[in-house]
């Protein structure tokens, strides 16, 4: 389910919520299917519970998981509107960002613009 890499410059609640997020994504995690809980994926991830609290308390924020007191977690429905805009909002520094390093890189446009689309094609495949 999830992959860790300690190695990575990326922390592990950036990890933990990027996968999360791409196992929506796929598919493999479907809206309203309840999520491990914290102290779950922490003994799973032999993480510290603080780690994946952190994780989730970030995807809660972005509106991708909701907390029921007493039930569990589980996968939103849909994002709220104004979720929904936060989220471009960060796309969009993350793309000028990823952009940065491109031309420091010394990559051409054209160059980075083949691997957007090649990570387009690879979410995007199933809808083709």
């Amino acid at each position: 389910m999830f992959r860790l890499q300690e190695q990575s410059a990326s922390p592990i609640y950036e990890q933990i919520v990027d996968q999360m997020k791409a196992l929506i994504a796929t598919g493999a995690l479907q809206a309203g299917e309840k999520v491990p809980s914290v102290r779950e994926l922490s003994a799973m991830l032999l993480v510290n519970p603080n780690t994946v609290s952190k994780a989730y308390q970030e995807l809660e924020r972005q509106g991708v998981i909701v907390t029921m007191r007493g039930k569990g977690t589980f996968v939103a429905e849909a994002a709220s509107p104004g979720m929904a805009e936060e989220r471009k909002k960060k796309l969009r520094e993350d793309v000028k960002r990823i952009a940065l390093e491109a031309k420091h890189l010394g990559l051409e446009p054209s160059s980075l613009l083949d691997m957007v689309e090649q990570a387009c094609h690879e979410w995007w495949r199933e809808e083709s």
